[in-house]
């Protein structure tokens, strides 16, 4: 793709009519599919051919080549990047009773997963730039108000761009002789990712990843993956996921049945060889949005680094950080009348997706910690405001030219 490019040829509220009529999806896996697809059906007749279908060799070469991308050195495949999560926890010493502090703006898995392990979420906001986990209201929680039995951080990669890992590392030194506290990471939407040239995965003591369909490295269905530095830690995730059984009909505690199936795991192997060139195609999609956004006129020069937006752009792009290695799982701006614009881009068949409508604060389920609106004001104003945009390897520059030409349309 051409990484200097022109913005837009017509003006807001004169698309050119050849870029209007695209129709362009949200996700498109099956265009991915298309290009390995013989790869594919190879893995899993190899599957088919040895009979072993639930963890065995194909899983145990994943787990490996996962170890290796991240530079974890131990990895352990599982059923879901749910299932990824409670193992990573549980592996750090959460239990019932501990409590874990996490973002108040993710998917429902990184508080549920707190919960299922029997600790308690303590939702902090957000920063206003990144949307990830703001470590300076972490940090200050700790100093003031330091949580109950608080046994582990849980940041989260959001939408494909790293926490602020440093400053997280900072605030486990500075507690350290008060108490222990693990960080986990969420990288359920991180794979590839990186802060200060360290993958995401070898960022904590543990960290779950999700290979859910619509992820950047997908399987065939649900599947997960935990890193880690511990090969304790290793042991102990192989066990949980197996009804906490070291051997065969033998049960030590009481697991799950969290076990990854091979042909998950063959599909995977496949997709991990394009990963890294199909994330860098992600970071070039990116980098076009940014520009055509940027001569469009419906950004602000100034970036976005408060809640309110001092010079009313119709549309906000999220902060980046300068030592994430984003791999824009989503690509997701933040745009005034929201649900108007997501409705007039429905209608001219482009897709997109708000990640996500109500914090988790605000979820009913969790009305039992006695939050409520106004608690968490970034994330709650994140929820009105964040659409993602079409964002696959195999996105077209027209598609792309596509959708933000009708977004300056809608605001024309």
């Amino acid at each position: 793709m051409n990484s200097s490019l022109s913005s837009p040829r017509t003006k807001a509220g004169n698309p050119s009519p050849e870029s209007v009529r695209l129709a362009v999806p949200l996700l498109d896996l099956r265009r991915q599919y298309d290009g390995i697809r013989e790869e594919v059906l190879a893995a899993i007749a190899r599957v088919c051919d040895s009979q072993s279908f639930i963890l065995g060799p194909e899983v145990e070469a994943l787990e490996g080549e996962i170890a290796a991308l991240t530079g974890a050195a131990w990895a352990v495949g599982c059923a879901s990047g749910t299932e990824a999560l409670w193992l990573a926890l549980v592996a750090a010493g959460v239990k019932p009773g501990d409590s874990v502090m996490t973002t108040a703006f993710s998917f429902f898995a990184s508080a549920s997963a707190i919960v299922r392990a029997g600790a308690t979420p303590v939702f902090v906001d957000v920063e206003p730039g990144t949307l990830n986990l703001d470590a300076v209201l972490v940090g200050r929680q700790l100093r003031t108000q330091r949580p109950e039995n608080l046994r582990a951080i849980l940041p989260v990669h959001l939408y494909g761009q790293c926490a602020d890992m440093d400053k997280f590392d900072r605030i486990v030194d500075e507690h350290a002789q008060e108490f222990e506290v693990a960080i986990v990471e969420d990288a359920a939407q991180a794979i590839g990712a990186e802060w200060s040239g360290r993958s995401a995965g070898a960022l904590g003591v543990t960290a779950a990843f999700s290979f859910y369909p619509t992820k950047n490295l997908s399987a065939f269905g649900d599947a997960g993956i935990v890193t880690t530095t511990c090969p304790r830690m290793a042991e102990h995730m192989r066990q949980l996921r197996n009804h906490g059984s070291p051997r065969r009909y033998y049960h030590h505690e009481f697991g799950w049945n969290g076990r990854m199936d091979a042909i998950q795991a063959a599909v995977l192997r496949v997709k991990l060889t394009h990963i890294a060139d199909w994330n860098q195609t992600r970071q070039q999609h990116a980098t076009t949005y940014g520009q055509l956004f940027a001569g469009s006129g419906l950004t602000s020069s100034r970036n976005s680094d408060q809640i309110s937006n001092p010079n009313n752009a119709p549309v906000r792009l999220l902060a980046r950080s300068p030592q994430a290695k984003h791999v824009f799982h989503q690509y997701v701006i933040r745009a005034q009348r929201r649900d108007e614009l997501r409705k007039f881009l429905a209608d001219r068949k482009i897709g997109s997706e708000i990640y996500y409508p109500l914090p988790l604060h605000l979820q009913p389920v969790f009305s039992y910690l006695g939050l409520k609106a106004g608690d968490m004001p970034v994330a709650e104003q994140a929820a009105q405001e964040v659409l993602a945009l079409p964002m696959f390897p195999e996105l077209t520059e027209a598609e792309i030219r596509c959708v933000v030409e009708s977004i300056a349309e809608f605001y024309s």
